[in-house]
């Protein structure tokens, strides 16, 4: 079967662009403008307009100077993308503090920065936001100048109030930001592992239509080789003497030799050319060959039906996907795996069972998850078993690409081990795998 290493298909961290990071700022600053012009003009509260607009024109002037400075699609390292994200928060801060602290609203887009970077930034630079959003929050609490209001009748909040705004604000911080973090990372898994499923497929494809240009060239190249050879031999012949005798000998073997060489190519295509069809026994023989010689005993059961054996186009993600649950199967059984095929005219059904310790509870309902591994042998190296955890995920993503529906299940006790069911409703078997995809 084919391997997929990480490097094969792991993408790059995805880092934020600049462009991004420059439009949420810029956002801010009309924002932080519009809230200033509202306050003062439409609802004429006094307002230390000179220090707030000083710190949004200098976040103004940074936004500018970083758009002359840098390329603005370029990705930011992410400790970079996290100092301006602090300087979001400081920003705020700065501004909460001319403008009543906790009590203001606003400030609960102390989440912001926080959450933009639990979805691109690494854990510890989140974590660290995470606990200056949270300094800056316990500090406003104590320090800040009072709220804009009504002059005759001042809003006095109870501190007890104001404890339970800030609360909210760091159990917002954390509750949000850890969610966010988790979706962003399971999003992050999903698109790896579909990303080696593609690559696994496009492997298999590219294997196939190796084989069958092995087979065309061997087959374009038996004519001329044929010839070269009739034409050596009979030189050879009216030459018996000579200097140019065992030069034409020795042109007559290495011919000879060419077309023994594309002979065995051409057997092995025959085998395996992308448009053959191959019986279900075939299959399934075909799958399980490669893995007799690793002390674990294979039994095939091939059910004898009525209706005729069920005859496939040769299709690679068939072939992956089976082999793949099979070498699981050979992996965690103890003794003996099983191999049972059945078919009638609606149906095409493979059952692949073991004798291993089966599926834990606490993954039976999630298997075929991506990055889901426990390996049966502790003892080895990590680089050798317990791998990207992606083996099962792809065999099924490819069995259901080709109209497959697989369960998996554990043997009604007391046996024990794994049973994996993957049934196709016949005529999907028996389509050619352009016609399925």
């Amino acid at each position: 079967m084919t391997d997929v290493a990480a490097s094969d298909f792991r993408r790059p961290r995805r880092y934020v662009r600049l462009d991004t990071i420059l439009r949420l700022r810029w956002l801010a600053v009309l924002g932080q403008l519009a809230a200033i012009f509202i306050v003062v003009q439409g609802l004429e509260f006094d307002l230390p307009t000179v220090p707030c607009v000083i710190i949004v024109g200098l976040s103004a002037l940074l936004n500018l100077a970083l758009q002359m400075a840098f390329n603005t699609m370029q990705r930011l390292e992410p400790a970079y993308a996290a100092a301006l994200l602090a300087l979001n928060i400081v920003e705020l801060a700065c501004l909460l503090y001319f403008t009543g602290g906790l009590e203001n609203p606003f400030s609960f887009l102390f989440l912001v920065p926080v959450l933009i970077s639990a979805t691109v930034l690494p854990v510890r630079l989140t974590i660290a936001l995470g606990m200056l959003a949270v300094a800056c929050a316990s500090a406003l609490v104590f320090l800040h100048l009072p709220l804009p209001w009504d002059a005759d009748e001042p809003l006095v909040l109870p501190p007890i109030y104001l404890l339970g705004v800030w609360l909210s604000i760091v159990l917002a911080i954390g509750v949000t930001s850890l969610y966010a973090f988790q979706v962003t990372q399971e999003a992050r898994k999903l698109s790896d592992a579909l990303a080696a499923t593609e690559l696994v497929l496009a492997r298999e494809q590219h294997l196939t239509q190796l084989d069958g240009l092995a087979a065309a060239a061997a087959h374009e190249l038996g004519t001329p080789l044929s010839t070269i050879f009739l034409i050596s031999r009979e030189l050879e012949k009216s030459v018996l003497d000579g200097p140019l005798a065992g030069d034409l000998k020795t042109l007559r073997e290495q011919a000879q030799r060419c077309r023994d060489i594309l002979a065995k190519i051409t057997q092995l295509s025959a085998t395996g050319a992308p448009f053959d069809r191959m019986k279900l026994s075939t299959l399934i023989e075909e799958t399980v060959a490669p893995h007799r010689d690793f002390g674990i005993a294979i039994k095939v059961r091939i059910a004898v039906a009525g209706a005729p054996e069920p005859v496939g186009w040769r299709n690679p993600a068939i072939l992956y996907g089976v082999g793949n649950i099979l070498e699981n199967a050979v992996d965690f059984a103890r003794t003996t795996v099983e191999v049972n095929a059945w078919w009638n005219n609606d149906t095409v059904e493979i059952i692949i069972s073991d004798d291993g310790p089966g599926i834990p509870p606490d993954l039976l309902n999630r298997i075929g998850e991506p990055y889901l591994s426990r390996r049966r042998n502790t003892d080895v190296a990590p680089s050798e078993h317990h791998g990207l955890g992606l083996g099962v995920f792809i065999a099924r993503t490819l069995l259901e690409r080709t109209g497959a529906k697989v369960s998996f299940s554990n043997r009604i006790f007391p046996d024990h081990g794994a049973v994996v069911q993957i049934g196709w409703p016949r005529e999907r078997f028996e389509a050619r795998a352009a016609d399925v995809e």
